[in-house]
């Protein structure tokens, strides 16, 4: 039986990890931080955040995990995120996975997600 990608992202330690430092690359990618950088101020905001991105990522990925946040839509609702933007932060994602040594077919199963969610996420 093949493994589900929830367990193949390592779990919800593991998804913990990734997030952290998917988190971190977005702070250093100077694409984007601008939108990111300010969570560095607000240590109680950005452990709210990222624990938004911990539940979303292991309910979407097949793990026990609720996920009580706002929609894709809702959540970027106003912020114009340019396709240059949306690349960056997917490549972000991509290294941070290919850094913790995630395997192809389970990186490919991630971007396909980033990709199905572009629109939900792209100036909307």
């Amino acid at each position: 039986m093949e493994r589900s990608l929830y367990e193949r992202l390592g779990s919800a330690a593991g998804i913990k990890a990734l997030v952290a430092d998917v988190v971190e690359a977005h702070m250093n990618n100077p694409v984007i931080q601008a939108r990111f950088l300010p969570y560095r101020d607000d240590p109680d905001n950005l452990a709210a955040v990222s624990q938004q991105l911990c539940d979303f990522f292991c309910a979407g990925s097949g793990g026990p995990e609720a996920y009580t946040g706002r929609g894709m839509v809702e959540a970027h609702r106003g912020m114009n995120i340019s396709a240059e933007e949306y690349l960056a932060a997917t490549d972000d994602i991509m290294s941070t996975l290919t850094a913790h040594g995630i395997d192809e077919q389970t990186r490919n199963d991630v971007l396909a997600i980033a990709y199905a969610l572009k629109g939900e996420i792209m100036r909307v």
